[in-house]
């Protein structure tokens, strides 16, 4: 599997983007793109993070899980705070691809297979979170230039309601 961010929303790409120069419509189109691909790639950290959890309850556990294992594994983020997250991404919607990470959803065989499954989960993690965070910079900027529009014409933002 290989990377393959959405190319319209891509940080890399869009980093040379003039949001001065887009129509208030693009401007708003460009915003929600950004929101949809951060929501698509937080479902990614979320399995991600989720797999590991299963890995390292499992390594305790001899390898295999019981229900209670399982749920105490994936049932809360350990703030309290449920994966809430999940429920906004449906499954018919296109994900992103991560970077050599099929062999990390097998069951490993042993403590060194676990390992390697560890430290791959944590370089995907690693390169979804750098990600995640250049889309958070675009969208930032991308709400930042409709408020200043909004604040010049404020009746602009009575637009949305039409």
């Amino acid at each position: 599997m290989t990377t393959t961010p959405d190319p319209a929303v891509d940080p890399a790409v869009d980093a040379a983007v003039d949001l001065t120069a887009l129509a208030l419509d693009e401007l708003r189109a460009y915003r929600s793109r950004l929101q949809a691909e951060e929501e698509r790639v937080s479902y990614w950290r979320r399995l991600v993070h989720a797999r590991t959890d299963l890995l390292g309850t499992g390594r305790g556990a001899g390898g295999s899980l019981g229900l209670e294992q399982l749920v105490r594994a994936l049932g809360d983020t350990g703030s309290g705070a449920t994966r809430s997250a999940l429920l906004r991404v449906r499954a018919q919607e296109p994900l992103p691809d991560l970077p050599d990470l099929a062999e990390v959803w097998a069951v490993p065989a042993g403590d060194a297979e676990v390992d390697a499954a560890l430290a791959r989960l944590a370089e995907a993690e690693a390169t979804l979170t750098g990600y995640r965070r250049a889309l958070f910079d675009r969208l930032d900027a991308a709400t930042a230039e409709l408020v200043d529009r909004y604040r010049a014409e404020p009746t602009l933002a009575l637009s949305v309601l039409a």
